[in-house]
């Protein structure tokens, strides 16, 4: 009996232990993740947050809609984006930039082409938006170019070489003035892609219209001389038949 007593008060000790750990984990568990759930939701991409960033998109924006887009710029940064319209109607679109407090600071113009510089951000998320209301049978094709620079990374990059007692100053401004010129030279390739683009576009539509009229002209020719060939005929054509003569 007292074997008997003592395997009870065992087994029971182990499950009341096995059942209070599986509590604490359980609580354990749900605190960490009450904990990591802000945080999961305030991340952002992952390449928002690199010291320069470059996006090229064409979108297609229906007949009498507007469409937005919006781009996470951080605190300091430098925002650019370049809009222009590449085919589709009158060949001109709406165009505005809201900052992330809601103002235009680009404001709406019907326009083929248009671009938007800040050069010290605010930081949060830019509203790029594309207004084709005016238009109410032709879509649009626009091209968007945005870019986010971070200019400032490159004095942390210079506090990390004087921490090793290295001047690199020269190094340091060579390579930001690089960085400004390629970003320059980006921005061109990218005016010079939406040019060509636009071009070549216009040059499909207008073949389109030549072949479409050409036809045309060639169906209406042929009928019109068909119909002259027949009526001049009919202005020859003798009628046979037996006719009387009296003397």
């Amino acid at each position: 009996m007292v074997v008997v007593s003592k395997s009870f008060t065992w087994h029971t000790t182990l499950c009341g232990a096995l059942l209070a750990f599986g509590l604490l984990g359980g609580y354990l568990v749900q605190l960490v993740g009450s904990q990591e759930a802000p945080q999961q939701q305030e991340e952002r991409p992952w390449y928002e947050a690199l010291p320069a960033v470059a996006m090229d998109y064409k979108v297609h924006i229906e007949a009498g809609k507007e469409d937005c887009y919006y781009q996470y710029v951080q605190p300091g940064s430098t925002f650019y984006v370049s809009f222009q319209v590449i085919r589709g109607g009158d060949g001109m679109a709406g165009f505005a930039v809201r900052n992330p407090r809601g103002e235009i600071v680009h404001p709406y113009q019907w326009q083929a082409s248009s671009d938007y510089t800040d050069g010290a951000s605010m930081g949060g998320y830019y509203a790029v938006c594309i207004d084709n209301q005016f238009a109410k049978f032709a879509s649009k094709m626009v091209n968007l170019y945005l870019t986010v620079i971070r200019y400032d990374e490159w004095e942390k990059y210079t506090k990390e070489i004087e921490d090793l007692n290295v001047n690199m100053n020269n190094f340091t401004n060579t390579i930001s003035t690089v960085e400004r010129n390629l970003n320059a030279m980006f921005q061109h390739q990218a005016y010079s892609r939406n040019q060509e683009a636009r071009d070549y576009a216009l040059i499909v539509d207008n073949n389109s219209y030549v072949q479409k009229w050409s036809l045309l002209q060639i169906v209406v020719i042929v009928l019109t001389t068909s119909v002259q060939v027949y009526f001049v005929r009919k202005l020859f054509d003798v009628k046979t038949g037996n006719s009387k003569m009296g003397i």
